[in-house]
């Protein structure tokens, strides 16, 4: 039997969900966060949480469900923003004083060159392979034409 929730209604229910375990992880985060601040731990506190939560998860103590959309979202749409950066910016403010234009110019060209060559191997992939299923479907119809001749 099909189910009676509309579309629309489940939609909203994984989004309210998703939106639930991303603000749980970074209220998670935040809390180890301070307490590697409380602590004085050299490790900093994503570090120490990333691994508070693997040992959670692995000993079941977490269900995957619990935060499988939320993690999922967040590394997804959000990898382009990583932590590193930030932490460079904070520990070597004085490089960037002097030289901030020129590496941030250098690293939108990069990233630029990158996206744009990945952007391009994909679409000669995918060229490729539409050439490929189009030589296959012609095998196969004059196969099928052979086979239908000599009947």
């Amino acid at each position: 039997m099909a189910s009676l929730a509309s579309p629309s209604r489940i939609n909203l229910k994984q989004t309210t969900i998703t939106a639930g375990q991303i603000a749980l992880l970074c209220l998670f985060a935040w809390g180890c966060q301070t307490l590697a601040k409380q602590i004085h731990s050299p490790i900093p506190g994503s570090v120490i949480g990333l691994g508070v939560l693997l040992l959670l998860l692995a000993c079941k103590l977490i269900p995957e469900t619990s935060v499988n959309l939320g993690s999922t979202w967040l590394i997804g749409d959000l990898l382009l923003f990583f932590i590193p950066p930030v932490v460079a910016v904070i520990k070597y403010q004085d490089l960037l004083e002097h030289y901030g234009a020129v590496l941030i110019g250098s690293m939108l060209a990069a990233s630029s060159g990158v996206l744009v060559g990945t952007a391009f191997t994909v679409d000669r992939l995918f060229k490729f392979e539409h050439k490929q299923n189009l030589k296959r479907q012609l095998a196969r119809q004059q196969n099928n034409i052979e086979l239908s001749s000599h009947q």
